[in-house]
């Protein structure tokens, strides 16, 4: 069980999420679906780049000043400083995707509800510990279910394989005794409905 949470834990990272919410964004059905492959495949480079691979290359850095000890960041106040540049490539990657006009409002919205969850994050981090991991597959919960019924789409399984996910996340968090229960709920709700209407509106 131990192994299996760990999995679930690294495949669906926060700093994965965003990428994966684009992979569902564009397989949904809906009319961004048609976007032309070229103009995904600069989405996808932009917001991979600016929300997994530049803040994982700081994590070496981070280790190595001493600012955190682990890659796990065990404790509340080694997630402050990594959440604060983590936040700012997002919102590298939100001005880039804002200089590509093909780019449709809502992924943007969904970048900009990202940074909004994360900025509340980090405030709640100088002294609580939320769970970043729930946040994350919470803002892919409410992404799916806002665009679903902003466009019309019959999105109910996706809807119902992320809302498993979520819960299998959740149980994994509290297994490895990552997170208390209200931990894990709260940025679950958080990022559920900061997302929700950034992409709705």
């Amino acid at each position: 069980m131990q192994i299996v949470s760990k999995v679930l834990s690294t495949v669906f990272h926060p700093m994965l999420i965003p990428t994966l919410g684009l992979f569902l964004i564009f397989n949904m059905g809906g009319h961004f679906t048609y976007l032309p492959i070229d103009h995904q495949r600069v989405v996808y480079l932009i917001v991979f780049l600016s929300t997994c691979v530049l803040p994982l290359t700081l994590m070496p850095l981070f280790m190595l000043l001493g600012v955190i000890k682990t890659v796990y960041m065990k404790e509340r106040r080694e997630r402050i400083i990594p959440t604060v540049f983590t936040g700012f490539f997002y919102l590298l990657g939100f001005f880039l995707l804002n200089r590509i006009p093909v780019v449709p409002s809502f992924i943007k919205g969904f970048m900009l509800a990202t940074i909004i969850a994360i900025s509340i994050a980090l405030a709640i981090t100088f002294f609580w510990k939320i769970s970043m991991h729930m946040i994350g597959i919470g803002g892919l919960t409410g992404a799916i279910l806002a665009l679903s019924l902003r466009f019309g789409i019959d999105a109910w399984m996706i809807f119902t394989v992320v809302l498993l996910i979520s819960g299998l996340l959740g149980s994994s968090r509290l297994f490895l005794n990552a997170h208390t229960p209200a931990q894990v709920h709260t940025g679950y709700l958080l990022g559920t409905v900061v997302v929700f209407f950034g992409v709705l509106l």
